[in-house]
């Protein structure tokens, strides 16, 4: 998950993350290193954080991942 330090919205995600049995989240800071902003913008396209990823699928951002959350896709896609 890209992320910065002080985005209610990362937080917000890791947390639904941890909630559906997620342990291990790997937090790229692009607030502490401009290379890895300048990453997660070529990768998908958006400015914004967090910019997560569940194994290779690019999630999006936080509403995405809530959306995905209410469909059920999230469970989905942890269990793959």
């Amino acid at each position: 998950m890209y992320s910065t330090a002080f985005c209610p919205y990362c937080i917000m995600a890791e947390r639904m993350l941890r909630a559906r049995g997620v342990t291990e989240i790997e937090k790229i800071r692009i607030d502490q290193d401009p290379a890895r902003r300048a990453e997660m913008m070529e990768k998908t396209g958006r400015r914004t954080v967090p910019q997560i990823y569940i194994g290779d699928t690019h999630v999006g951002g936080y509403d995405d991942l809530a959306k995905l959350d209410r469909t059920d896709g999230l469970v989905k896609l942890l269990a793959i």
